[in-house]
């Protein structure tokens, strides 16, 4: 995507802080609508009275949603511009969260998590290829923070909801309301992107454009490391109580402390990638994870088993971030490319749930987090994937490169 338009000289002097600060906020406000809903999933449960199963096959809807709309978000984002589609998917999004609560049946309810999903799936297309953008205007990576404020979002989002809970509030009344108030903060931090647009001989893709070959490789990456956060979130206080010998308390607690170490190490890996590359970055993270995964295998207690998701954690924290923004770089329609990473890497969140469960009933969990560990270690021999993304990049390797100004021509018509 290239810009059609020339900023306003009043505007050129703070486009970069603008479009850095506009981006981050609005992943903020993404991962601000996912945590919301997360902590009134027990009060959806008990008003319609549904067993763990079908509450479970609810749940696949959201990523069922996304695989399918994620593919049509390229499509949407070349024909209205970075900042337009950015704004409008999201505010889609924020409102489709009041929706779950208020669905009065199951099949309703599955009907309302697909959109949701849908929804979500194509705001996150759009605002990471943004971010792509943003991050090679300014020469230096940006992507790690930039999942680190949509976690750091989530966080935030979930301790109110926690708050909600806490106090028998009506989820959907405090639904709607959040869904009202993040739809009134993503007006003007949408206003703060840069109008990125396509050429206009740019060949629009496809309406549904399946994920291109070329992705294929970076999109395996992300599947491991989300594989990897998705087993280690959902079944690391399961892992604790059962298997470390773990209080209730501090099972229960798992799920926050492994959250907010993923959202801390986000936050803090731009620093490391610019120094190691995305390549050798990501070596190093998986090479962390896989002795995280090797303490949790060999737990026999939580003094183990706790450092050991600790460590999960931080080594899987940047490399989703990292191949997002590898995908933005290897072809000519950044948003594309990041809807086929996107497509294969929340599949593996999607499956990973549900194979951890099916192999600890045949065996046992820990032989089920021996997989978790296998696949972490398969980010090391993989991390090459990225290599070729840094040698294609326009501005050339841009996680290695010193820190610069970006120029202010770069960030058109904010």
């Amino acid at each position: 995507m290239s810009p059609s338009t020339t900023a306003p000289p009043q505007d050129r002097p703070t486009a970069p802080r603008r479009a850095r600060t506009g981006i981050a906020l609005v992943f903020a406000v993404h991962g601000a609508a996912g945590g919301s809903f997360v902590t009134r999933i027990p009060w959806i449960q008990d008003r319609l009275d549904l067993s763990p199963a079908q509450l479970g096959a609810a749940l696949v809807m959201p990523a069922i949603g996304s695989s399918l709309a994620m593919p049509l978000a390229g499509r949407f984002v070349h024909r209205h511009g970075g900042r337009t589609a950015v704004r409008g998917l999201l505010s889609i999004w924020c409102l489709a969260l009041a929706l779950p609560a208020l669905a009065p049946s199951l099949p309703a309810l599955c009907v309302a998590l697909l959109v949701y999903g849908a929804t979500a799936g194509m705001a996150d297309v759009a605002m990471n290829a943004q971010g792509v953008e943003i991050e090679e205007r300014l020469g230096r990576s940006i992507m790690s923070g930039l999942h680190g404020m949509w976690s750091a979002g989530g966080l935030l989002a979930s301790g109110f909801g926690i708050l909600a809970a806490h106090l028998d509030l009506d989820a959907r009344l405090q639904l709607a309301l959040t869904a009202l108030v993040l739809l009134a903060l993503a007006q003007p931090v949408c206003r703060r992107l840069p109008d990125l647009r396509a050429p206009e001989e740019e060949q629009a893709p496809p309406r549904f454009a399946l994920p291109p070959r070329s992705s294929l490789a970076i999109g395996l990456v992300g599947f491991c490391a989300v594989f990897a956060e998705g087993a280690s979130m959902d079944w690391s206080g399961v892992y604790l109580r059962d298997v470390a010998g773990a209080s209730a308390t501090v099972a229960a607690a798992s799920y926050t402390a492994f959250s907010l170490t993923m959202a801390v190490s986000r936050l803090a890996g731009d620093a490391a990638i610019r120094r190691l590359g995305a390549v050798r970055a990501t070596r190093l993270g998986g090479a962390v994870a896989t002795t995280g995964g090797l303490l949790v295998v060999a737990a026999d207690g939580p003094a183990l088993a706790i450092p050991g998701f600790a460590l999960i954690g931080v080594g899987i924290a940047v490399i989703v971030p990292l191949a997002f923004a590898a995908a933005g770089r290897i072809g000519t329609n950044p948003s594309q490319a990041i809807a086929g990473v996107a497509t294969v890497t929340y599949t593996s969140g999607l499956i990973a749930p549900a194979v951890i469960g099916a192999l600890a009933q045949a065996t046992s969990l820990t032989v089920s987090f021996g997989l978790v560990t296998a696949l972490a270690f398969a980010l090391v021999p993989s991390a090459g994937a990225l290599r070729r993304a840094e040698q294609n990049s326009p501005a050339g390797n841009v996680t290695t490169m010193s820190p610069k100004s970006a120029s202010e021509n770069d960030f058109p018509a904010l």
